[in-house]
Order: C-alpha cells, then structure tokens, then sequence
C-alpha cells in the first residue's frame, strides 16, 4: 500500500512531545498509521522505578489494541529519537511488534534529521516464537 512517509514521519516526530522522560532525558516515540487515514501516536513515559517505564513503542501499540484495531488495520509505523541515526526498537518492543502487527507492516526507523530506514516488522526479531508453535 502506497502512504506519506513524510507525514507519518510528522506524526511520530510530534508525540516526542508527549515523552515524559525526566531520568534518561531520552525521548522516543512511535505513530502508527491506519487503513482509515487515523494515527495513534505514543511517546516512552518514564518512572522513578525504572522497570516501570513503557516504551514508545508499546504505548502506541497497546492504544491500538485498546482503540478497538488490529494488525489488520495498520498499514506502518514509524519510531523516532534523538539518535544520531535511526533509531532501533529495544526487544521488548521488537516481541509486542511482532504479535501486534503484521509480519510484512512496513517500520519506518528515523531520527530529528529524518534520517530513514524502512524494514519490514519480521525484519527486526528473525525466528520469533509464534502462537502456532
């Protein structure tokens, strides 16, 4: 499916703003995309108890979960950070990535210079355990 990289990009680049990041200083965020033309943004949000903290990633995943959408919805998803070149998906988010999305979701990986590089999201975790295993 063709869409606007661009204005995906946007989108993720604007939920930065929505990081509450006060420990790491890292701000990190996520939008994904759907078939009727609406983003679902999410942006990491940090606790004093770090193994608290939820990625942006997740964020944005668990709201499309909770919004009533599928994988079936989503046509990309694009994360972003103030990384000196694209930014990569921890593999906590790699693993609700792979159950929440389809195997051939287009990831747009980028960073504040837009710098960019697509993958597929069976790229980011090979060999992943499935539900039919």
């Amino acid at each position: 499916m063709i869409f606007d990289i661009e204005a995906l990009i946007d989108h993720a680049l604007a939920a930065k703003a929505l990081s509450y990041s006060p420990y790491s200083k890292f701000k990190v965020a996520a939008a994904i995309l759907l078939k009727n033309g609406k983003y679902i943004m999410g942006a990491n949000i940090e606790n004093k108890s770090y193994s608290l903290t939820v990625c942006a990633e997740r964020c944005a995943l668990f709201k499309l979960v909770s919004e009533g959408y599928t994988k079936d919805d989503v046509v990309a998803m694009c994360v972003t950070a103030n990384t000196d070149s694209p930014v990569s998906p921890c593999g906590a988010c790699r693993e609700v990535m792979d159950e929440l999305l389809n195997p051939d979701t287009p990831i747009i990986l980028t960073n504040n210079k837009r710098e960019r590089m697509i993958v597929k999201n069976s790229d980011l975790l090979p060999l992943s355990f499935k539900l039919e295993n």
